[in-house]
């Protein structure tokens, strides 16, 4: 049995929205993916290149029932970088480094592709470093005049050793010096949750740690390619990589919703 709910939430391309689920229900879907689901509340992640419109979320309840929810996705326009780097191997690898750049790659996609048990407890996220923004998600970045992909992430700026915490509880995932991400750590939280810290100075963690939220992993850096000293922080949600700054926004202020509700 399948019914259509209406309902009015928003969200824009590469970020997420919360999505306030009926009672019994035990999965919400969105492109064929599982979403994240805390007290009741699905945060689906909207790709960059989402159209804009009213997809909806299938929603699965106990009984063989489902329902549709759906949403608006507004359009968001996000700005263009340009971005000199001083080591043309950076922005166009020698054949020589090839290989390595696959295999990382394919390391990623593992990671990426990681669907573990949710770890209680995910909400409130914490910056991971204190710093000013320096690099936005979604922009669309052009390296010594040569486009290449948008911005996967947020960017901090911070003196190099400068400790980054992990922001919310998980498991090491990957650990390593990639060419382009630099000293890098890959956390799963579980449910399809991951975080992506880059370019850092020293790491403190290994694979397969259990971490804590506000747990130091290591300090700030400029390895990989970058232009100084800077926390690269990526988060992806079921192999879809959304804003951080609007992932802390929402899942944030349905941290303090439930807290409240407890204190009433």
């Amino acid at each position: 049995m399948t019914n259509s709910l209406l309902a009015k939430f928003e969200g824009v391309n590469g970020g997420v929205v919360a999505v306030d689920l009926p009672v019994g229900a035990t999965h919400a879907i969105f492109k064929g993916e599982n979403q994240l689901i805390v007290d009741n509340t699905a945060i689906v992640a909207i790709p960059l290149d989402q159209e804009p419109g009213q997809p909806y979320l299938r929603v699965l309840l106990s009984g063989n029932l489902a329902t549709d929810i759906h949403f608006t996705v507004n359009a968001k326009k996000y700005p263009e970088q340009h971005i000199t780097i001083s080591d043309e191997k950076m922005v166009t690898p020698p054949e020589e480094v090839l290989e390595r750049i696959g295999r990382e790659s394919a390391r990623m996609k593992e990671a990426y592709a990681l669907r573990t048990r949710q770890q209680p407890d995910l909400f409130p996220i914490l910056i991971p470093v204190s710093g000013p923004v320096s690099g936005v998600f979604g922009s669309r970045r052009v390296f010594n005049g040569k486009p290449r992909n948008p911005h996967s992430g947020i960017d901090y700026a911070a003196d190099e050793g400068t400790p980054i915490v992990a922001p919310a509880p998980g498991t090491v995932a990957l650990t390593g010096d990639l060419y382009f991400n630099g000293n890098t750590v890959v956390i799963d939280h579980g449910g399809g949750f991951v975080s992506v810290m880059c370019h850092l100075h020293e790491v403190f963690v290994e694979v397969n740690q259990q971490l804590k939220r506000g747990d130091t992993i290591g300090t700030v850096g400029s390895t990989g390619r970058s232009t100084g000293p800077h926390l690269h922080w990526t988060i992806s949600l079921q192999g879809t990589k959304v804003d951080p700054a609007v992932f802390m926004d929402v899942t944030n202020q349905l941290a303090k919703k439930g807290k409240d509700k407890k204190q009433e």
